[in-house]
């Protein structure tokens, strides 16, 4: 007998045999079954109401059809998207179309929104002035920099019947003010620190996620924007898991009557505009 050449075929063999399992392990269908269902939800958040109200109004209608919801917290939104550009996070529910318009072009990333969902307006808020009427000149108004909220503000201060605009667009900056009958000076800043600077200037515009952290009822403000669409707060996710399964249960849970009841009962303080109902 030659056990040298019995030897040799029974190593091709496993080797054969390894080659075929290995191979398979890849296209095994439990764990294409896993892909294909995945019932975690991976919420990128930053400070703000609109998480909160997604883990208390949302999650818990997500949880009865088997879903779970793990949260992962950044210090403001850009990481938040940083996150979900990269593939380590799944949802953010915190932007409206014009900002996420703005970060897939800076970015390049390929955001889209799955619905509109409840929102904070935002609103022109005293500082050291408590009113609107005699207006000081030269009176100062801290704004929010980045560029969608920075356009938003201007344009509520024609809203207000402050300023009057060249331009409406997307992007709009000082250089589009053409009339400014105050002489208003104008504090570009991030909107975190809008708050806690808000008695060194007249005036503030506060976005209603800061707002509503900072705990500035909004029935104070003086003035309140008239909500555009492209400024309703948008559920967003990366455009390659808009028609997932769980992307279609996070905007039927939001759009659903059990959500809406949810809202009509936290909404004392008139706080939200809810763009389903």
């Amino acid at each position: 007998m030659n056990w040298k050449k019995i030897t040799k075929t029974m190593a091709v063999a496993l080797g054969i045999t390894t080659l075929v399992t290995s191979s398979l392990g890849a296209i095994q269908p439990g764990k294409v079954e896993a892909a294909d269902n995945n019932k975690t939800i991976r919420l990128a958040t930053s400070p703000g109401p609109y998480s909160d109200l997604f883990e208390k109004g949302v999650a818990p209608i997500l949880k009865k059809e088997g879903y779970t919801v793990k949260t992962q917290s950044f210090s403001d939104l850009n990481h938040a998207d940083q996150a979900m550009s990269e593939g380590s996070a799944d949802l953010n529910v915190e932007q409206h179309t014009a900002w996420i318009n703005n970060f897939n072009k800076q970015r390049h990333a390929n955001f889209v929104g799955l619905t509109a969902i409840p929102t904070v307006p935002m609103g022109i808020y005293p500082g050291s002035s408590s009113s609107l009427k005699n207006i000081k000149n030269g009176a100062k108004v801290a704004i929010p920099n980045d560029p969608s909220n920075r356009s938003r503000a201007y344009q509520l201060l024609q809203q207000a019947g402050l300023i009057k605009l060249s331009s409406e667009g997307a992007t709009i900056t000082q250089k589009d003010v053409r009339q400014n009958k105050h002489h208003l000076q104008f504090v570009e800043m991030n909107s975190s620190q809008i708050p806690r600077s808000i008695k060194d200037v007249n005036y503030a515009v506060l976005p209603g996620s800061i707002s509503y952290g900072a705990k500035i009822p909004l029935k104070k403000a003086l003035v309140k924007e008239k909500l555009q669409k492209q400024y309703l707060l948008q559920a967003t996710v990366n455009k390659k898991d808009a028609n997932k399964p769980w992307a279609k249960a996070v905007k039927k849970a939001y759009q659903s009557q059990e959500f809406r009841q949810y809202l009509q009962k936290h909404n004392n303080d008139g706080y939200w505009y809810d763009p389903n109902k």
